[in-house]
């Protein structure tokens, strides 16, 4: 029998410092159980190439809880050590057997998928152990060791007895970790960090339903049979290639991911590439609202199949943090800060091909059936928009692809809607003019004015629609979006449509001057325009700019959008052809002529949203006077 003192230098502690200091204690069995998949496929490595002849098998790593005796049973059947090497990589903290095993083998090694980046894994064993056993024999025969640590330096090691090859790791459970005592919990974790190991877990047994043999009467139960209770998908699909791959099984996989999840995604991306970097992965497009918040923390991010984190702000670009799916990379640096992430190069180059891998997708379903990428387009819109917006790469290639939808559901492409306007929405400067709508309901008079004039309007109507357009405007010459009730919209010009004024200047200066002096609201801008007799008397418009701005102060827009409030600004369009202006003109009788105004903005108002509260009230009241 030996005894000793662990190797515990000031060189190799910090890294375990680093690494479980502010760790959640729950890993332990995450760090345990890849230790136990890593000492799997080392055998199963070695027994390909011919380094051994002993049979691999059918291996499973089993995980039992004894309640009664506090203790957690962690055993496989992999290459096993012998007492030497366990003094080397148990001993000497902070060692890590797998990278050594990879730098020996590392040619062949290379896609065997030993996870090697867990060295310190075992010593979290003693966030949640008051003392740690290892009993184990090597695949080379060796007599079997028995290692015991109750979690200080001291140590003891001596020969045991084991008939089998393989790995035990006794967990005694401290007084204040006992909820990992119950089966419940474990399971949790197993499902949560090993769903998806690549070799099967066994976690207790359960009971299977048989068919009934010949002759069993109709009232006679099934035979049932206990099997062992295999907890994880060791083949899940993003290891697999696309060819091996149906349609059902992408979808069937997206069920395994999100068992609560009722809704089908709307297509996949398949994610297969070896060299700069290595990333597997299956990414997910689920039907999505304009909602940015509650979309995110949904795509798990894996290594060599062991779940690492849902957090994925770093490796994934924002904008597709609202998809779903697995990421897989051995290539991507863990436990570190998200600056340190945004900073390093693998990482921008995983980040990179990613947005390029879902531009390519979507280009593809565009040009090869388009009708049914209009019609998903609205469960899509919020991602490609927001990749519009803040990623460069992914704009040049969006900008083919991407949808502008008109009010009666017409879709155009940025380049077929140029030119499908460009023959009567000008202004005055010939700059093309693009009307849209941000809500039907609420802007259904502007939009039927605007659409009686001829003009196309679309519905834009995510929440980054106006960060989006300050981009359209400085990206493309000659074009400015504006709102179907801003006020540029009098701006539109038709060459063959130009209306004059029934009104004298005379008259439309004594008019305004009665409007200014009834309102007295410096909120309001008062303007005389001679538009069509049928158009409204008095329409409400909002300065575009000002009503852009704060939009994009309220979405987030940052810099100068968060400093304080924009102030409330609008103008009062007069139509001077209108037979109501006319009458409040020559209306002698100065309450009867207040009456009429008040009436006819608030009728603007109540059609621009304007319109509430004690405001509304009073202009009920009005309404039925005037009616009895």
């Amino acid at each position: 029998m030996a005894t000793g003192k662990i190797n515990v230098s000031v060189e190799n502690i910090f890294p375990l410092i680093k690494k479980f200091l502010y760790s959640d204690h729950e890993i332990f069995l995450r760090e345990l159980v890849s230790n136990a998949t890593d000492a799997t496929l080392k055998l199963k490595h070695l027994t390909s190439i011919g380094e051994t002849t002993v049979d691999y098998g059918n291996p499973v790593i089993e995980v039992k809880v004894d309640k009664e005796g506090k203790k957690i049973h962690i055993i496989d059947q992999g290459v096993g050590m012998t007492k030497e090497e366990v003094e080397k990589y148990i001993n000497d903290i902070a060692f890590s057997g797998a990278e050594e095993f990879l730098d020996k083998y590392k040619d062949s090694a290379k896609d065997s998928g030993i996870i090697g980046h867990f060295g310190l894994g075992f010593y979290s064993a003693f966030m949640v152990a008051e003392k740690v056993e290892i009993i184990t024999k090597s695949y080379t025969d060796a007599p079997a060791a028995h290692w015991t640590c109750d979690g200080s330096p001291s140590f003891t090691l001596e020969e045991a007895e084991k008939d089998t090859r393989g790995t035990e790791i006794i967990l005694h459970i401290a007084e204040d970790s006992t909820e990992f005592l119950e089966e419940s919990r474990i399971e949790e974790l197993l499902r949560k960090y090993n769903k998806f190991m690549p070799i099967p877990i066994k976690f207790g047994t359960r009971t299977e339903t048989l068919p009934k043999p010949e002759g069993a009467k109709e009232e006679d139960p099934a035979p049932t049979q206990e099997v062992d209770n295999i907890i994880n998908n060791p083949n899940p699909a993003w290891t697999k290639q696309p060819t091996e791959l149906k349609e059902e099984d992408y979808t069937g996989f997206y069920r395994e991911l999100y068992p609560m999840q009722f809704e089908e995604p709307l297509f996949h991306i398949h994610l297969n590439v070896d060299y700069p970097f290595n990333l597997t992965g299956i990414l997910y497009f689920p039907k999505l609202t304009n909602d940015l918040n509650t979309q995110k923390d949904r795509i798990q991010l894996y290594q060599n199949q062991v779940f690492v984190t849902d957090n994925v702000e770093g490796i994934v670009p924002e904008f597709l943090t609202m998809l779903r799916g697995v990421i897989d990379s051995p290539d991507i640096p863990l436990n570190v800060s998200r600056s340190y992430l945004q900073a390093d190069g693998a990482v921008k180059k995983i980040s990179s091909y990613i947005t390029r891998k879902v531009a390519d997708k979507l280009s593809s379903l565009f040009k090869n059936s388009r009708e049914d990428f209009e019609a998903k387009w609205n469960d899509i819109k919020i991602v490609i928009e927001y990749g519009m917006l803040s990623e460069e790469k992914f704009f040049e290639k969006a900008d083919k692809f991407a949808l502008y939808p008109t009010i009666d559901g017409t879709y155009y492409t940025f380049e077929e809607l140029q030119e499908k306007i460009k023959a009567n929405q000008t202004d005055k400067d010939d700059k093309l003019v693009i009307l849209y709508a941000s809500d039907k309901e609420e802007q259904h008079s502007y939009i039927e004015a605007a659409k009686a004039k001829g003009y196309e309007v679309l519905l834009l109507d995510s929440p980054i629609v106006p960060h989006l357009m300050q981009k359209l405007e400085t990206s493309k010459e000659n074009i400015s979006f504006a709102r179907v009730d801003a006020d540029h919209v009098d701006n539109l010009i038709k060459k063959e449509d130009t209306q004059i004024s029934k009104l004298s200047d005379e008259e439309k200066e004594a008019l305004k001057t009665d409007i200014e002096k009834i309102i007295n609201n410096k909120s309001y801008t008062i303007q005389m325009e001679a538009m069509d007799s049928s158009a409204s008397p008095f329409i409400i418009t909002e300065p575009e700019f000002m009503r852009r701005m704060k939009e994009m102060q309220q979405t987030g827009g940052g810099g100068m959008f968060a400093m304080g409030n924009m102030p409330e600004m609008y103008n009062l369009v007069v139509n001077t052809n209108h037979e109501l202006v006319s009458e409040i003109l020559s209306t002698k009788t100065a309450k009867k002529k207040e009456r009429l105004i008040n009436q006819s903005l608030d009728l603007a108002r109540l059609s621009k949203g304007l319109l509430k509260g004690e405001e509304l009230t009073n202009f009920i009241k009005r309404s039925y006077e005037m009616v009895k």
